[in-house]
């Protein structure tokens, strides 16, 4: 007792390690922010689907600069041939290499996932803040049209747009955007809705700060966790209206690739060419699969609750 009292640190409890002794409790509070940063980036689903996306924008950024065989309407090979050394998954009705065109599909699958979630990103967003942060009838107004947009189906507006506009690739990705849009706005509003009511950012703008400075420093920060989430179900949801556009036949045009048109073409010949028309569907689920899964692993990585920290 007296060891304790004339020590030069102050009497001390008992059982409480010095602050600066390794594995004392400050030495786990500051640690307790690195383990709860591991725990969220070994999220089981954040990690699968991370990979599985990150294989699709690889082979497609690969296939940008370059593919085994050219990508066109004519093939260079035996019709309907089987894997070989020289076509290593074979070839489809029209002698066309199949590792090339899905290769090219990858591509092209990359490029509508990414511009029709930013064409949905920009709209949704600009809709959805306008109807929660300025005049009623402006709210409504939006609401309206948000509504009347979400009550079509998607593929069926994209299907309406692509036949106004013609089927081409830029038809493809303004129809998917658009359709895509319309959630994003409602997602927003409801959002940006609830975070402009918080104290803080209403004595904010009691203070002097001005409307973009709001939405800039409160609205869009609080609402990306939630948006960022749903932007990646609805790249997955972009890719799988652009093969059943693609299917369909109001897709881009040869030498784009697709893979829902190589679906169309080997539906056919399924028994002489199984390849043709199984990796290409095999392909789709993969990617759309990763990017739910991504965005369940986002989710998990925003949300406390889900986090366990």
């Amino acid at each position: 007792m007296t060891d304790q009292l004339d020590s030069p640190r102050g009497p001390l409890t008992a059982g409480t390690p010095p602050a600066d002794v390794p594995g004392s409790a400050a030495d786990a509070s500051a640690a307790a922010p690195h383990r709860a940063t591991a725990r969220r980036l070994r999220s089981p689903s954040f990690v699968v689907g991370a990979s599985m996306v990150a294989v699709v924008v690889l082979v497609g950024l690969a296939a940008f600069f370059w593919t085994p065989y050219t990508i066109g309407t004519r093939g260079t090979g035996e019709r309907l041939g089987g894997p070989s050394a020289d076509f290593w998954l074979g070839t489809d009705k029209l002698g066309r290499d199949v590792l090339s065109q899905l290769m090219a599909g990858a591509t092209n699958a990359v490029v509508v996932a990414v511009c029709s979630v930013a064409i949905a990103a920009v709209l949704g967003i600009t809709l959805g803040v306008l109807a929660a942060s300025t005049t009623r009838w402006v709210d409504v107004a939006v609401l309206n049209v948000v509504d009347l947009m979400i009550a079509f189906p998607t593929l069926l507006l994209a299907m309406l747009i692509v036949t106004v506009r013609g089927a081409s690739l830029s038809s493809v990705i303004a129809a998917i955007g658009i359709s895509g849009a319309a959630v994003i706005a409602r997602i927003t509003r409801i959002n940006a809705s609830r975070v402009l009511r918080e104290d803080y950012v209403v004595a904010a703008a009691a203070s002097g700060t001005g409307w973009w400075g709001t939405v800039r420093r409160h609205v869009l920060p609080n609402v990306a966790p939630t948006l960022l989430v749903q932007l990646m179900l609805l790249a997955g949801a972009a890719i799988l209206a652009e093969a059943s556009l693609s299917y369909l036949g109001l897709g881009p045009r040869p030498p784009y690739a697709s893979w829902g048109r190589m679906l169309n073409e080997a539906q056919a010949t399924i028994s002489a060419a199984p390849l043709a028309a199984i990796l290409p569907g095999l392909l789709i689920a993969w990617t759309v699969l990763g990017l739910n899964l991504l965005g369940d692993g986002i989710r998990e990585r925003s949300d406390p609750s889900l986090r366990g920290d």
